[in-house]
């Protein structure tokens, strides 16, 4: 089956990426179902493909709201073979200025919500034998940041779990990528998607004036192509043996590669000790 032919469901599809993937996807003829909070917000695809498209609202953190999209989707079109566990935000700014709240919001989004959907998908993957699943990571999943411990444990978390599903359901010919963007020129960046708020605690103001800037500068200038993005993960829905990590973007691939060497030299430097700790006879 194309890649084209298949039924793709994407969370997260009003903006960025998401909805460059579903816009670049029906275009090219695949059935798609469109999720995101406010339905009015992606009404316009169902409207442009209606033989194609179903828009169905969906609150990632409401377990309900998830089953009822999921039953939608198998009603319209029987089956979902690609997921696109997209929705998601990145909470910026120091750990001890952030509320529990703060925390909790942040991974009932990025991690808890991707759960909800992908436990409501797995079923009708698991049926059918064949599946794949798309955990949209980011390099803040590969690197912890100054200014990024809640985001970025958000990502580490969804990178473990993505490691350990996927052994857990490859006997029934399901694939697990997890994808790890670098800067993309999307609207994450921008006022209405990071999020700095916070309790502000004085020894931090300097650093986080300077991250906050940072980031503020950089929006609008990212290297990474959303398009190009889309195309990467319709080629990889086509292969036969995808991988389970994909750096996407030339940063990413700059981050994975320090980080690894990094880890490396830090692995060797201490090996003596490492080994050490073993029962001796």
């Amino acid at each position: 089956m194309s890649e084209m032919q298949k039924v793709w469901f994407v969370t997260g599809s009003s903006t960025g990426f998401g909805r460059g993937l579903v816009q670049q996807l029906l275009a090219g003829g695949a059935k798609v179902v469109a999720t995101a909070r406010r339905l009015e917000q992606i009404s316009g695809f169902a409207e442009a493909y209606p033989e194609t498209a179903l828009t169905v609202a969906l609150d990632v953190t409401d377990e309900a709201s998830v089953e009822a999209a999921v039953r939608a989707a198998l009603e319209r079109f029987g089956r979902v073979d690609v997921l696109v566990n997209n929705a998601g935000y990145g909470h910026l700014g120091f750990f001890e200025e952030k509320s529990q709240d703060d925390v909790d919001a942040q991974f009932a989004t990025n991690v808890f919500g991707l759960f909800k959907v992908t436990r409501s998908v797995l079923p009708c993957m698991r049926a059918a034998r064949k599946g794949h699943i798309f955990n949209i990571s980011s390099i803040a999943g590969v690197r912890g940041s100054e200014g990024g411990s809640l985001y970025c444990s958000s990502k580490f978390a969804v990178e473990g779990f993505s490691e350990s599903l996927a052994k857990e359901v490859a006997p029934f010919g399901i694939f697990v990528t997890i994808v790890e963007p670098g800067f993309f020129r999307t609207e994450f960046l921008s006022d209405e998607s990071a999020r700095f708020g916070g309790g502000a605690i004085a020894d931090y103001a300097e650093a986080s004036a300077r991250i906050q800037g940072f980031f503020k500068q950089r929006n609008g200038t990212q290297a990474g192509d959303p398009r190009k993005l889309a195309e990467a993960l319709v080629t990889l829905a086509g292969e036969a043996a995808p991988p389970l990590r994909f750096a996407v973007g030339s940063d990413a691939v700059e981050v994975t590669e320090t980080k690894l060497a990094g880890a490396r030299a830090e692995l060797e430097a201490w090996r003596g000790l490492s080994v050490g700790t073993d029962y001796r006879e």
